[in-house]
């Protein structure tokens, strides 16, 4: 039986016309469990054990925006942690420009069950790992990265605790995974690094910090504090640094 999440989605939604799409969208689907609708709150609540990303898409559907706020256990526990990884590896990817960049996700459901997906873009056609290694040091790049992270667990076996999976990017460059573990715990892990490797010989090609996540029902916002941006634009901007500052003069300038 596959494992299930509960996913908080933040959806641009201004009226019960785009309530009815989003239920027409969600009631259709065999691996939405259950689902609720919030117009007031703009929020949307699924349950189901599908990767964050397809469930984004098909809200998305519907013509409005949709932003993922957290995700947590569908078994209606005291939510156990939730932690990301946000990658990124060859030259430019400040600029997204030629680059490497992706989201890794965890999410513990049960003592003994952690949540693991991913998308990334950017790599090399064939077979890759993601890995979770010891430090999370990034000042030389993945380098500075550290070993695999080996952790003793009475059920690994030969395999390293860091070893987590194995992935096929496609043609375009696009890898996607989405599996469970028994052995991972998100508390040993924030803090570290999250590194993508080339599986044929094991170069590091991209990798980021893993960082603690909002859970369900901990991030509400809708506007960034910092420089004002809504939430429904955030995708429009760079992240942060300069080009995000640039991008912004720019939108106040043609508003003038």
């Amino acid at each position: 039986m596959s494992t299930t999440t509960k996913m908080e989605f933040a959806v641009e939604m201004t009226c019960q016309a785009c309530v009815d799409k989003v239920n027409r969208v969600l009631g259709s689907r065999k691996d939405v469990k259950s689902f609720s609708v919030n117009l007031e709150r703009q929020q949307v609540i699924i349950e189901s054990s599908c990767a964050s990303d397809k469930m984004k898409d098909l809200l998305e559907s519907t013509g409005k925006r949709a932003v993922l706020q957290g995700m947590g256990s569908a078994a209606g526990m005291i939510p156990l942690g939730a932690a990301v990884s946000q990658v990124h590896g060859g030259e430019g990817w400040e600029k997204g420009v030629g680059c490497i960049q992706g989201v890794i996700r965890f999410v513990q459901t049960t003592p003994d069950c952690c949540v693991v997906e991913g998308t990334v873009d950017g790599l090399t056609p064939g077979q890759h790992a993601v890995r979770v290694h010891e430090n999370g040091d990034l000042s030389e790049g993945c380098e500075s990265c550290g070993d695999v992270l080996d952790l003793p667990k009475e059920n690994l076996k030969s395999k390293l605790y860091g070893d987590l999976h194995t992935f096929a990017a496609s043609p375009r460059g696009r890898g996607q995974f989405h599996f469970t573990s028994a052995t991972l715990q998100v508390w040993e892990l924030i803090g570290r690094s999250l590194v993508i490797h080339e599986e044929t010989n094991s170069k590091r090609v991209a990798c980021g910090i893993i960082a603690r996540s909002s859970g369900l029902y901990q991030n509400d916002k809708k506007i960034c504090a910092c420089d004002g941006i809504v939430l429904w634009d955030e995708r429009d901007h760079p992240v942060a640094g300069p080009l995000r500052k640039q991008k912004l003069e720019k939108s106040s300038s043609a508003q003038l």
